[in-house]
């Protein structure tokens, strides 16, 4: 390996990273990773740090899952690629398709498209979605609504049903045909309510008024995150995502569950959908179901959206549409060992009771520090803290704010990660409560250095 003068000089003069200005790099040399293990990742400097980032979103299983690891080794010596598309398949995608439609049985979901991330699996979603109409003969369902404060990933279909201007302005104008309601936000919403089960009804409310102003046969699904993960841990009242799949059934409106971040544990319960008591039409999923250590996507689809593409016979079900890397089988024997081993550990009930050890850890903060004006988590292993400089107004703090208890939080043991006025939290799901207390004393090292 490089010397790490090397590595934070020569960085920024031959990438860029996403999500960043491409100056940033140059000005301010980022945090370079060269090891982890268990919960733990270390950098260049061999500073070793607990990661309440878990990756982005996706190490579930921390960074030493030996299982996940021996799969992918053995895939690669065995046959390290075949295409999946139409006249070949490989073993590997097929045990994990069984699997998959084992463990999603609950959610109603018996088929597995595959996908190579995030992004395109709600891409996928999306296609599916407008084809599903068409093959049915409503070729007018095209449209697509979704929430404020949602995020969808970044190719066309996924910024255009993105609810944050963040990922859109700078590629406007982008897909038509794309509205979006109010998100249930108890801190920031239109409404000014405070009250969780009265916002979800107004919400509601305004989803049936967009329907009915758009014509509900013009609309093909709504998407939406069990819980708002990017855009700040957003978690609804409970009545909110069963409230939105009786109005969208009710129109003839397809349910995607955007389930890339709640998947496979994180909110304490194996789906965010579950979590809810929702049967969604799609479900897009993908960074635990490797737990990182290779691209991977699936998109679970409803027995009824099956059975509509696999009886037809018109030809109109053909789908035009697939990866190189979609079945991969070095990917789909990551995802089965990563699959048993999520079982095996039991990891929603660690996800749901470390979240509220760390959650009500998290409350304990916000009663020292005022510049915390919100604390949102409660649901798993996903937190937020939103911070402002006047608790009555709301006002959001300045940016130097967050990034100041980033730095002093890593340098006193934990990686956090800021997006916007936010501090995000979605560690391992492996966590331990040594963990959670070296998270609170690195958060707390921050708050108390502004």
């Amino acid at each position: 390996m490089k010397d790490s003068n090397y590595l934070k000089e020569r960085n920024a003069k031959s990438i860029w990273h996403p999500m960043a200005h491409p100056a940033d790099s140059l000005n301010t040399p980022p945090t370079i990773v060269t090891g982890a293990h268990g919960t733990r990742i270390v950098d260049v400097d061999g500073h070793e740090v607990v990661d309440a980032v878990g990756g982005l979103w996706n190490v579930n299983l921390g960074y030493s899952c030996q299982p996940v690891k021996d799969a992918i080794a053995a895939q690669l010596d065995r046959l390290p690629y075949y295409s999946i598309f139409r006249g070949t398949s490989n073993d590997c995608v097929i045990e994990l398709g069984d699997k998959l439609q084992e463990f999603f049985e609950p959610d109603g979901l018996t088929r597995a498209f595959y996908t190579s991330g995030g992004s395109d699996s709600v891409e996928t979603a999306l296609r599916l979605a407008r084809q599903y109409h068409k093959v049915r003969g409503e070729h007018g369902r095209t449209k697509y609504l979704s929430l404020k404060k949602g995020y969808h990933g970044t190719h066309f279909g996924g910024a255009s049903v993105n609810g944050n201007a963040n990922f859109r302005t700078a590629y406007e104008p982008l897909m038509g045909g794309c509205f979006h309601i109010p998100a249930p936000y108890t801190y920031r919403n239109p409404f000014n309510e405070t009250d969780p089960e009265r916002l979800a009804q107004l919400c509601l409310q305004a989803l049936e008024d967009e329907i009915a102003f758009q014509g509900a046969g013009t609309i093909a699904a709504m998407i939406m995150e069990p819980v708002l993960g990017a855009g700040g841990v957003i978690p609804p009242h409970a009545s909110f995502m069963p409230g939105v799949l009786e109005i969208c059934s009710k129109n003839g409106i397809l349910l995607i569950a955007d389930e890339v971040i709640t998947a496979f544990g994180r909110t304490g319960s194996w789906s965010g959908s579950r979590h809810w008591g929702v049967q969604p039409d799609f479900m897009c999923t993908a960074k635990a179901i490797t737990n990182g250590y290779f691209p991977f996507g699936a998109v679970m689809i409803a027995d009824h959206v099956v059975e509509t593409f696999e009886k037809d016979e018109t030809g109109k079900a053909a789908i035009g549409h697939g990866y190189t890397y979609s079945g991969h089988p070095v990917g789909a024997a990551a995802a089965i060992a990563c699959l048993d081993e999520t079982q095996r550990l039991n990891v929603k009930d660690n996800a749901a009771a470390r979240g509220a050890e760390l959650y009500q850890g998290l409350l304990d903060l916000q009663r020292d520090f005022d510049v915390i004006g919100d604390v949102r988590g409660g649901h798993g292993l996903m937190c937020a803290l939103e911070l402002v400089s006047d608790r009555t107004t709301k006002a959001p703090t300045d940016k130097s704010v967050p990034a100041k208890i980033q730095k002093t939080a890593y340098e006193a043991g934990t990686m956090v990660r800021v997006s916007g006025p936010n501090i995000i939290l979605s560690p391992p799901l492996i966590l331990t409560s040594d963990d959670v207390s070296v998270i609170l004393a690195g958060l707390r090292a921050g708050f108390s250095a502004v």
